[in-house]
């Protein structure tokens, strides 16, 4: 049997005391770290969500934001590069919504009203999208320019007329 000697023992619980406190060290400067980049990406990536109305009356010029609105099929300009259009407001709560008879009631109503704020949005190297027509919903990401033109970077489009009706003839057609 082995013995262990006194002088021995002590130096042994320090190395492993030395190891401990290492991984501790490190495992706090990993998850510190992990948080860091979580934070900083959570608040790089924060936009603002307006209406035509807010974007138009209040000054988010150059700040990027999350912009929604009805298509105004007439303006829609595209040359191969250059995708313009203008978008007019549209209500974003669901109770006035629902008030006006629907999504595809409200974007018809949106784009028919005479005097209702717009706004020029501009899109570069960017095909034309199919769902691009009157009465469209567009989601634009982007910047609003001290001109009053709304350079986006990205374009949703929501289009709730196209598909308006569709599902029920097709289940009709086939129940027996």
């Amino acid at each position: 049997m082995a013995q262990v000697a006194s002088r021995d023992l002590p130096i042994e619980l320090e190395e492993n005391a030395g190891g401990r406190t290492k991984f501790l060290v490190g495992g706090g400067l990993l998850l510190a770290a992990v948080v860091y980049l979580i934070v900083g990406n959570l608040m790089n990536g924060q936009q603002y969500f307006v209406t035509v109305d807010q974007l138009v009356a209040g000054d988010y010029t150059g700040e990027q934001v999350r912009a929604s609105g009805v298509v105004l099929g007439e303006t829609i300009q595209y040359d191969g590069e250059t995708l313009s259009f203008e978008m007019a407001h549209l209500p974003t709560s669901a109770a006035d919504i629902a008030d006006e008879g629907g999504l595809a009631e409200a974007l018809h109503q949106a784009a028919n009203v005479q005097g209702a704020s717009r706004v020029t949005v501009v899109l570069f190297d960017e095909p034309k999208p199919d769902l691009l027509q009157h009465e469209a919903q567009a989601i634009v990401t982007g910047y609003l320019d001290a001109d009053g033109v709304f350079y986006a970077d990205d374009l949703l489009l929501k289009c709730p007329t196209r598909y308006e009706d569709a599902l029920p003839e097709q289940v009709g057609e086939a129940l027996p």
